[in-house]
């Protein structure tokens, strides 16, 4: 099942399941094209997983493996839905695009053993960790860095883990031309592990996203550029870029 957020023509927020150019909530059915598409969650932080893939560590300068998932966090005021704009901060020249998928947490939960993970998972979505390197890097401030204002495209849908094969591909186009692609089994860490060191420390709330690291080949984005990333099972992600 793919379930959506959305507001319909009166600005009624309403949740459905997407098929196709259809949504179904209720007895009712919404064209997509005539929805005002919402973020799928509304989660009290996301926690971030930095290098999550060995070919983007590698391309970092990174070549070791890491023994547990090194973690950041991103805010509410990140995120932005499929369709809406992300707005390049001012003044700043390298603020690139890192194609991600997100693990929704479905209830309230903490120390969740491996084994148990998949019980708390509600879904996965798809993720666009922009990120503003000139603050990240020179600078080594990871709060300007990550956690700016519609730095964290999140959509259209939060599909239920029997949606999502274990291989699942996940890809991003910048105007067309493919730039990172990878599938779900080059992870350096499982979705069960993810879950069960995120929970160690950290009370998880239904509707939180960890969100699982991007593959080789983030680049910088332009205003007027188009980005996609999709990921298997999921859909397509689409925003458009915008300077301030």
């Amino acid at each position: 099942m793919r379930t959506v957020r959305f507001a319909d023509s009166t600005g009624y927020v309403r949740r459905g399941t997407w098929s196709g150019d259809d949504i179904y909530t209720a007895g009712k059915t919404y064209k997509a094209d005539n929805v005002d598409v919402l973020p799928p969650t509304e989660p009290t932080k996301i926690v971030c997983q930095a290098g999550g893939y060995m070919d983007h560590r590698e391309e970092s300068g990174l070549n070791d493996r890491p023994d547990r998932p090194e973690l950041f966090l991103k805010t509410p005021n990140c995120v932005v839905a499929h369709g809406d704009a992300i707005e390049l901060p001012p003044g700043r020249s390298r603020v690139e695009f890192e194609a991600e998928f997100g693990i929704v947490i479905g209830e309230q939960c903490r120390a969740v053993a491996k084994g148990d993970a998949m019980d708390v998972v509600a879904g996965y979505t798809c993720i666009n960790d922009v990120s503003n390197r000139d603050d990240q890097e020179q600078e080594r401030n990871w709060v300007r860095g990550k956690a700016f204002d519609s730095s964290l495209p999140m959509g259209p849908v939060v599909a239920t883990p029997d949606e999502v094969p274990d291989d699942a591909a996940l890809v991003l186009r910048q105007n067309g031309e493919v730039k990172q692609e990878t599938t779900r089994e080059h992870m350096i860490f499982s979705v069960e592990e993810l879950v069960a060191d995120v929970s160690e420390l950290i009370t998880l709330e239904a509707g939180d996203v960890i969100a699982t690291g991007t593959p080789f080949g983030p680049d910088v984005l332009a205003e007027g550029d188009t980005v996609e990333v999709e990921f298997e099972g999921v859909g397509v992600l689409e925003n458009h870029v915008t300077s301030r």
